[in-house]
């Protein structure tokens, strides 16, 4: 078990655990996880961390289809600049690795926001906290455990 899905079970959060077999040549772990498990790119959410101008460590959720659009968080998150998260801090700072950060159960409480379409789905699958593992949840479930926020963070090339 990971620290997420031990928490969905401390807190009898109603979740399904899906596994898959992780090809470590993937170009993409999120979309490879939505491929690997037949489900359409917008149900499956990538986790990415930020870092502000106060070096502020900050959670963005979003389709992993989408491109996640910084000076949006940064309005959202009332940040002048923001830009992606030194990979190790992010590892240190979630106790996750890479291609495995879970937005849930990570060493320090972050804020965290989830992107708006999240709002429209039945449940949404985000990394279960290990390459090849993902749990799907209600997405007002995620807020609850991240203490997080819906937000328009996303682009997409579509």
């Amino acid at each position: 078990m990971t620290p997420a899905i031990n928490l969905l079970k401390k807190k009898h959060i109603v979740h399904r655990v899906h596994s898959y077999t992780h090809d470590p040549r993937a170009a993409s772990y999120g979309l490879e996880a939505a491929e690997k498990l037949g489900l359409a790119p917008q149900r499956v959410f990538k986790t990415l961390l930020v870092s502000t101008e106060t070096t502020e460590l900050l959670v963005a959720v979003l389709p992993v289809h989408a491109q996640l659009n910084l000076k949006a968080l940064a309005a959202c998150a009332g940040a002048k600049k923001i830009e992606m998260a030194d990979p190790q801090r992010a590892q240190r700072s979630t106790g996750y690795l890479l291609g495995g950060i879970s937005a849930l159960a990570q060493k320090k409480a972050l804020r965290t926001f989830l992107h708006s379409s999240a709002q429209e789905l039945d449940s949404v699958y985000i990394s279960a906290g290990r390459r090849g593992l993902e749990v799907e949840l209600a997405a007002e479930d995620l807020l609850l455990l991240t203490r997080g926020q819906y937000a328009d963070i996303a682009s997409f090339s579509e």
